[in-house]
């Protein structure tokens, strides 16, 4: 049965008492108020005795309670007071957590938040490149620095630096893309709420359109010597020139998307949209020798381990550097890499007549813009063109107008 309220010396003060929970010599206590509000008794919880309440407390909270009504100023009832209380708390935990995103610096970010997310999303090299970027030019200038704190001035600095030290204009965009990665995730974030001051600072131009590219007798002689060395290298050469595959797209290949009944190749792991590589009867060849017994899971190319390669053998450089390919050249879009096999690819078809939109789905560029740097391979593209426009207007007997007026 519940004990019964017992009245204290105090008007609008009860309590009732605990059967068993001793509280000093006496028993527990526990206290609540009650008062009139819009014409109605209400009553509200103080708490126990052994929780520090007493008559005298409560009373008091009452007296502020009755001088809030008659007034109209402040909580009027104890769930209001309370009310209030919690949200005055709210606001100050709040105000506690702004203060730490407004104070967390860029560095703290950087390695706290921004790399294990870098670390779930990205190929372990390409991590280790952004720490690199990370320690060699941004930490020293901004890691220290909150987001709010980081200007374009200080941009300029970290791009200053860097072209002092005679780092290349790429080299330069690419820690400027790093910075701006992670800035946008703190965005995300909602670390801060505005453009990568990135958007404000001029960077040099990259010069990176590669002007070399291969002869058939060049390309002959480097297959050559690399089926020497590597069959592995050599196949892998031998399928970038004749389908234009990045490194990356041909580390990716797997027996479940070449076709070889069809001749074709799925290209996966590309800048754009996944496309198809038609197969040359060089590369089909070689693809049938390798396909037997082989899962579809499996990489057409992979390491000793059976796993996916990473980056193009050293064989490749060395075979290259052997065959004086690169040398006395300074100008490194003149160099000879595994990339200027995609290069020659498109080079050799602009050259023997595909125009430029069909080599820009074969290349699997995004804009004619990017294919368009083939364009001078065909210098006559133009008066070509002409001379079978001009031919087909005589096959179809069309007769210029000089002729029809004398006739």
């Amino acid at each position: 049965m519940t004990a019964k309220w017992q009245k204290t010396s105090f008007p609008g003060v009860r309590f009732r008492e605990h059967k068993i929970r001793q509280h000093g010599v006496k028993k527990d206590r526990y206290f609540s108020i009650y008062y009139r509000l819009v014409g109605k008794i209400k009553e509200e919880a103080i708490g126990w005795a052994s929780s520090g309440w007493t008559a005298k407390k409560a009373a008091d909270i009452l007296s502020s309670l009755r001088q809030a009504q008659r007034t109209g100023e402040g909580a009027q009832t104890l769930s209001e007071k309370r009310l209030i209380k919690e949200e005055e708390k709210k606001v100050q935990q709040n105000q506690l957590e702004q203060e730490a995103i407004d104070n967390k610096t860029f560095g703290e970010f950087f390695n706290e938040v921004y790399l294990p997310m870098s670390s779930n999303h990205k190929k372990q090299y390409t991590v280790k490149n952004e720490i690199g970027i990370f320690n060699n030019w941004i930490n020293s200038e901004i890691g220290h620095l909150p987001f709010n704190k980081i200007k374009p001035f200080n941009l300029e600095k970290i791009k200053k630096n860097m072209l002092d030290a005679g780092r290349s204009p790429r080299s330069l965009q690419y820690c400027f893309a790093v910075f701006r990665q992670a800035w946008n995730h703190a965005r995300i974030n909602d670390l801060v709420n505005e453009d990568s001051p990135t958007r404000k600072v001029k960077l040099p131009k990259v010069q990176n359109k590669r002007l070399r590219f291969l002869s058939p007798e060049e390309a002959d002689i480097l297959l050559d010597a690399l089926k020497r060395k590597s069959q592995q290298v050599h196949d892998m050469t031998l399928f970038s020139l004749h389908t234009g595959a990045r490194s990356g797209e041909i580390f990716a290949l797997t027996w479940g998307v070449v076709d070889l009944k069809n001749g074709t190749a799925q290209l996966r792991d590309s800048k754009g949209a996944d496309r198809h590589a038609y197969l040359t009867d060089a590369v089909q060849t070689i693809l049938e020798q390798m396909h037997e017994g082989q899962a579809v899971s499996e990489f057409v190319f992979k390491d000793r381990n059976g796993q996916q390669i990473k980056n193009i053998s050293k064989t490749f450089e060395r075979v290259v550097n052997k065959l004086g390919f690169n040398n006395g050249v300074v100008d490194d879009r003149d160099k000879v890499l595994f990339h200027t096999c995609r290069h020659t690819f498109a080079s050799w078809h602009v050259q023997n007549g595909t125009d430029l939109y069909t080599v820009k789905e074969l290349l699997g560029h995004s804009t004619i813009q990017l294919t368009e740097r083939y364009s001078h391979l065909r210098p006559d593209g133009l008066k070509q063109a002409a001379r079978c426009f001009d031919n087909q207007l005589k096959k179809n007997n069309i007769i210029p107008l000089e002729n029809r007026e004398n006739g």
